[in-house]
């Protein structure tokens, strides 16, 4: 998988904190929140991680694990406590069924190419995609990057 860098401002963050559900836009998004949750994590364990979310954090055991709202807070912290207003970090995590969503409550996104690495993204988020991409089959949507979107909630 691929690394993308992440940039986040704290206002964003704050938003987030208040939120009671979150709804991606964008795969990237998704990315990008669950690997704010997985920073967390770190700087929980280490208070100076640095915000880099390799492919396999999520697998990594850990005594226990934050909630969502935990975890923004203890980035919202860190923040506060170095004097920043935005966060600059990097992600590789990779997504693919029997991931274990912490941030993420729906997802906005287009339809992906069989075989690709986003498709596994929403096969982990969804289950069963087959179906809803044979019903856009059969309804002639347009796939990849400049067709048709889908509200995607597990």
């Amino acid at each position: 998988m691929h690394a993308e860098q992440i940039v986040v401002k704290k206002k964003a963050l704050e938003a987030l904190a208040s939120a009671n559900k979150n709804v991606a836009v964008g795969t990237t998004a998704m990315r990008t929140l669950e690997s704010l949750y997985w920073f967390a994590v770190g700087l929980r364990n280490d208070g100076d991680a640095p915000f880099k979310v390799e492919q396999s954090t999520p697998c990594i055991s850990y005594p226990s694990l934050p909630d969502r709202h935990e975890a923004i807070e203890i980035i919202l912290t860190y923040m506060t406590a170095k004097g920043i207003d935005q966060l600059v970090g990097e992600t590789s995590i990779y997504i693919y069924p029997g991931y274990k969503f912490r941030m993420c409550d729906g997802l906005i996104t287009n339809f992906h190419q069989p075989g690709s690495t986003l498709l596994l993204l929403i096969a982990a988020f969804i289950g069963d995609w087959k179906k809803i991409y044979s019903d856009a089959l059969q309804l002639d949507y347009r796939f990849l990057s400049y067709g048709d979107s889908s509200l995607l909630l597990p």
